[in-house]
């Protein structure tokens, strides 16, 4: 596919941007957008292709994408915005913001190792019916009850799929407001950062199809 790539880059990075429009030629790519940033200036910033698979709707500077695991990045910060103004302590046991959590030998795992893959809680064995991992209430009761996987704290397991889940119940137990609320009042609408958790209704129209 030949596309149009829009936006600059810094004559240093020419090869960059080539690679970038070889994806395209090459049908590896649909849409996409590469910005980066090097000694503190903004040396790439440039997008091209479609939003969506139909190739109807072009892809604009604002477009938005999911970032996948770049929230687990995300709500770290968050969580670590939290210990700086002292509302939660990175070695107390995450039961003393989160009761429900010390149950099945869990009532001594700090907080610190939610945050660092080593709380052995990376899966959930009890049966899960399609949808859950969009459910919180859900998800928060069957990790409650979830055995851990090894020993807390001996060694590490990529937690993909419950961090979130793990690092955000603590941040709304102590904000006493949802994980995503928290980061938009906290973390985005202060350093004006376009992520969205959930996404709202009204901005799909920007927004990339997964195809």
């Amino acid at each position: 596919m030949k596309v149009v790539i829009e936006g600059s880059c810094d004559a240093r990075f020419d090869a960059v941007r080539d690679a970038f429009g070889a994806n395209f030629e090459h049908d590896l790519e649909l849409g996409a957008a590469l910005s980066i940033s090097a000694e503190g200036r903004n040396v790439v910033d440039i997008w091209a292709g479609y939003l969506d698979e139909a190739q109807t709707r072009t892809w604009q500077r604002d477009s938005l994408a999911c970032i996948f695991s770049c929230t687990k990045g995300v709500i770290a910060v968050l969580a670590l915005m939290l210990v700086d103004r002292g509302l939660i302590d990175l070695d107390a046991p995450v039961a003393e913001y989160w009761p429900e959590f010390a149950q099945n030998g869990k009532a001594q795992i700090p907080v610190r190792w939610l945050l660092t893959h080593q709380a052995a809680m990376s899966a959930i064995d009890a049966p899960m019916t399609f949808g859950s991992l969009s459910d919180w209430d859900v998800m928060i009761e069957a990790l409650a009850a979830q055995a851990p996987s090894w020993t807390p704290g001996d060694g590490h397991g990529y937690h993909g799929v419950t961090y979130g889940h793990l690092v955000g119940e603590v941040i709304r137990r102590v904000t006493g407001t949802s994980c995503g609320t928290a980061m938009r009042e906290l973390l985005c609408e202060p350093l004006g950062l376009d992520i969205h958790m959930p996404l709202p209704e009204h901005e799909e129209s920007r927004t990339a199809e997964m195809v």
